[in-house]
């Protein structure tokens, strides 16, 4: 839900690149890591490792020390491959992939569990659906399995978590600017200035114009994200952000299927009308995050988060296959949402010692306040004679599909299409990180999650309520038989109201009904092949209940199950210091083992390939010369839940030259899917399909004084 940047895309829309490494080494710290897509190093490269995070226990703990898999996809990663967006970056890491959103948001699936809300930024909720930038990040951290016991519900395959960037007491000032071959273009910004002792003012801003290779596919969007950081002595420190996200684009939902394939030769056309298939957001978010020590064993942090988002979209689309005729039949609708939302969450850690065993308590206290409104209008043919199913759809020839008669947007004649949400949720919890000698480690945590939601049919006035309380217990186990190797088991659970990850599906039957749940086995094993090279290896059983299914008197049961099982590799890092590497794998199998109202039983989970994979490396020549190149490849999987449409696999291969003009200046060059392949990257259901991009040159040019 809040509006996270957009300078990724827009870096990415000419392709970040993490310049040449080497400038001046007085410069080295101030030039690391200049903005996601302005990403400027000129001293030592770090790589692409990251060797811990406070995202996964709350508590700054060392990724080997954390008993599940987690990827971490730094800024100087997101550069040098020039990725362009959430979706790009979720590309990279194993046992996550990604779907269309409807062509308006970011939507996910790690391990297979589909997702428009189990996003975060720094930490707290991030649950509004749209899309999210990069261009005021350090890093994105995904972690897989379920997170209910920190992160309260949903989470059920894992979250995607942004960590921002904040005000130093240093003075820089850093920029870029690109172009693409299809037309776009980015300019964006990255300026610290030192204002006092201890406090420091930040600004990252961006623009972007989109051009794509489809027909009547552009936009633009612009954000900006001031920061104060104020660091009150050693013990104290505060962050206040604001942060204007403004987005307007075409919603694009691809091209349609014919005898269960995509539409050969279809990769520019667009299904749908240019003036209507519009998306706008306007989204204001507040974060204010405290921080404090109060001895060398007990410390606190606080966060809080105000956002107002405003989202609104139109589209038409492609309905059915095309027909034996060569038509394809039409539909329309029209959506709005306002949220306005206040997230607060309060942590207290203490260390401390039982005799042998070393503790990290950590115990916390989060609450939520979710006010939404949505609404959504069918579309109609009214002037068109030939229109069906009282004149919400359409059958046009395919060579038509983006020159529709006008088309009306009207309430529909049963469905509510106007409601109001109040979600309100308290959590509380505790976690122990024990320390057992210098071998084991025991991670044990348990969370109460109290969740009311009540809603209003603002058509007929019906109103419905919800109220949850559930426990949401995790616990690992760590061993360590050497300082560069640790061994991990863990189990946890997570959970989800019946009223879905965005209180939109909430119904006589369904206020009722028990949430879903999501139970996860994993092992693995971390080990740190060099001081800046990890390799990580899972094996995992995921499991999710508790979902809806109509039974043989047609009453709406809870007998849906669905399991996920798979194994994912990652090697992330330094192998020496001219060479950086980002490699993944993922062999996965997501199938619905029951029938449910998400599918039969048997059948695949939507966009779930059984095997994925990506490689990228960096080479330096020398300080002034680097070279990238990097595949992609995934294997076949199918568009729906209804498996009628197969999606090809496909391999995409990348490059990119980096070359130091200056101290200060970089310019680089990147070209995604060198040899040209036509493939579908994401789908939504069977008729829409999303072209990947062609051969995409991309120019970028970086600045930093």
């Amino acid at each position: 839900m809040f509006r996270p940047s957009l300078f990724a895309m827009l870096a990415a829309t000419t392709m970040h690149g993490a310049p040449a490494p080497a400038q001046a080494a007085s410069n080295e710290e101030e030039l690391k890591l200049a903005m996601v897509d302005t990403v400027v190093v000129t001293g030592r490269r770090d790589g692409y490792d990251q060797h811990s995070t406070s995202t996964a226990t709350k508590t700054d703990t060392p990724l080997k020390d954390v008993p599940q898999a987690v990827s971490v996809v730094t800024a100087e990663q997101i550069a040098d491959q020039g990725l362009r967006s959430v979706t790009d970056v979720l590309r990279t890491v194993p046992g996550a992939t990604v779907a269309s959103g409807e062509g308006h948001r970011d939507q996910i699936l790690l391990r297979g569990q589909n997702s428009t809300a189990d996003f975060f930024v720094d930490g707290i909720r991030d649950d509004v659906q749209y899309y999210r930038g990069l261009y005021n990040l350090e890093r994105v951290e995904v972690l897989k399995g379920p997170n209910a016991m920190i992160f309260g519900r949903g989470g059920g395959g894992g979250i995607v978590n942004r960590v921002t960037k904040k005000a130093s007491d240093r003075n820089f000032v850093r920029g870029a600017t690109g172009l693409d071959s299809h037309g776009g273009w980015f300019v964006g910004g990255d300026g610290n200035v030192r204002l006092a002792d201890g406090l420091g003012a930040r600004l990252n801003a961006t623009y972007e114009d989109f051009s794509s290779f489809r027909d009547h596919v552009d936009g633009h969007r612009f954000a900006i994200n001031p920061t104060l950081g104020w660091d009150l002595g050693d013990e104290t420190r505060i962050d206040l952000s604001y942060e204007y996200n403004h987005d307007r684009r075409t919603v694009d939902r691809g091209i349609p299927s014919l005898n269960g394939r995509p539409l050969k030769g279809a990769q520019d056309d667009f299904f749908g009308d240019p003036d209507v298939n519009k998306s706008r957001l306007d989204a204001h978010v507040v974060d204010l995050s405290v921080s404090h020590r109060f001895s060398d064993s007990i410390r606190w942090s606080g966060k809080a988060r105000y956002g107002d988002y405003d989202k609104a979209y139109a589209n038409a689309l492609a309905a059915t296959p095309v027909q034996a005729d060569g038509t394809v039949g039409m539909e329309a609708y029209r959506s709005t949402n306002k949220r306005q939302s206040l997230l607060i969450q309060n942590d207290f850690i203490a260390d401390f010692a039982t005799g042998p065993v070393r503790h990290t308590l950590l115990f916390g206290v989060d609450y939520a306040n979710q006010d939404s409104r949505a609404t959504r209008q069918q579309g109609y043919f009214d002037a068109s004679p030939t229109a069906v199913n009282s004149r919400r759809r359409l059958f046009v020839p395919i060579a038509s599909a983006d020159d529709l008669p006008t088309i009306t947007f009207r309430d529909g004649a049963t469905a509510a299409t106007d409601g109001s949400t109040d979600a309100v949720a308290w959590g509380v919890y505790v976690q122990d990180q024990a320390k057992i000698g210098e071998h084991v480690e025991l991670v044990a945590g348990l969370r109460r999650d109290w969740f009311s939601l009540d809603y209003r049919n603002n058509v007929n006035g019906q109103k419905l309520s919800r109220d949850d309380a559930l426990w949401s217990p995790r616990l690992g186990l760590v061993l360590k038989p050497n300082e560069n190797v640790s061994v991990y088991g863990s189990w946890s659970k997570s959970f989800l109201p019946q009223s879905g990850d965005q209180f939109s599906s909430l119904a006589a039957t369904t206020a009722a009904f028990e949430p879903e749940e999501f139970r996860n086995r994993e092992v693995g094993v971390k080990w740190a092949l060099a001081p800046r090279l990890d390799l990580t290896l899972a094996a995992y059983v995921l499991d999710r209940s508790n979902t809806r299914a109509i039974d043989n008197s047609g009453n709406t049961v809870l007998s849906g199950e669905q399991r996920s099982k798979g194994i994912e590799a990652s090697l992330s890092g330094k192998v020496n210091d001219r060479l950086s590497i980002a490699a993944s794998a993922a062999l996965q199998r997501a199938r619905y083992r029951t029938t449910s109202t998400a599918g039969a039983a048997g059948n695949d989970v939507a966009s779930v390939p059984h095997f994925t994979t990506s490689v990228w490396g960096r080479y330096d020549f020398d300080q002034r010369f680097g070279v990238g190149a990097g595949v992609y490849h995934q294997s076949k999987f199918y568009a729906s839940s209804s498996n009628a449409v197969k999606v090809p696999g496909y391999t995409r291969i990348d490059a990119a030259a980096y070359i130091g003009l200056t101290d200060y200046a970089e310019l680089q060059l990147n070209v995604e899917n060198l040899l040209g392949k036509d493939y579908i990257g994401l789908t939504h259901t069977d008729n829409n399909l999303t072209p990947g991009a062609p051969r995409t040159l991309r120019g970028t040019v970086r600045f930093s004084f």
